[in-house]
């Protein structure tokens, strides 16, 4: 009980400490940028690695993320979560960017599924198995569709693409797209609703 009293304060001291690294960033102090990139650049670096499996791009999304710090520090809000919360969600956000257009450009087809079991940062063990869960349902609800469902509602959902978009990269008519996605987001909200899992087109 004392080791987790301890560890929770020493994280509470370690978010303080991150946040007056961000109000220095905030007035243009270049050297709280580099402190706060050695402090925390691990945990992103280690993040970018578990999206992308590929050390150059991560480390090239790491190198972003930080530009991206630098550039909105005075955007941080306490009010909306800690500084490492805040951290952890550009990181996530700039990798999974990363890893949809690296997947364009190499014209692979990643799983909806696949996608779904993306790491979230700093979960609890009950937040985690909430994500298990989660994962497990969206899961079973693709593979109640059709695999030209399946594909589709990929392309909308995770590749960022429009139903034009989708129709031109499939060579299919527009329509066929639309009625394909949805017929798909009609069944995977029949099967997700007892999970609490509606989703919305």
């Amino acid at each position: 009980m004392f080791e987790s009293q301890a560890v929770a304060h020493a994280s509470s001291m370690h978010e303080q400490q991150w946040r007056g690294l961000l109000a220095r960033m905030a007035v243009g102090d270049r050297t709280a940028l580099a402190e706060f990139y050695d402090a925390s650049s691990a945990n992103v670096f280690g993040l970018a690695m578990k999206i992308l499996g590929d050390r150059p791009t991560a480390e090239e999304v790491t190198v972003d993320v930080y530009t991206q710090v630098w550039r909105r520090a005075s955007a941080y809000d306490a009010k909306r979560g800690t500084p490492g919360g805040w951290l952890m969600t550009l990181a996530k956000t700039r990798a999974i960017d990363r890893f949809r257009s690296r997947s364009l450009e190499r014209g692979r087809h990643v799983p909806l599924d696949q996608m779904a079991e993306l790491p979230e940062e700093a979960a609890t063990p009950e937040q985690y198995s909430v994500g298990r869960e989660r994962q497990r349902a969206v899961q079973e609800a693709m593979a109640s569709l059709s695999a030209e469902q399946r594909q589709t509602i990929t392309l909308a959902y995770y590749w960022g693409l429009s139903h034009r978009d989708i129709a031109d990269r499939l060579t299919l008519p527009l329509g066929t797209v639309k009625t394909r996605m949805r017929m798909g987001m009609i069944k995977l909200r029949e099967v997700l609703a007892p999970h609490g899992e509606g989703l919305r087109s």
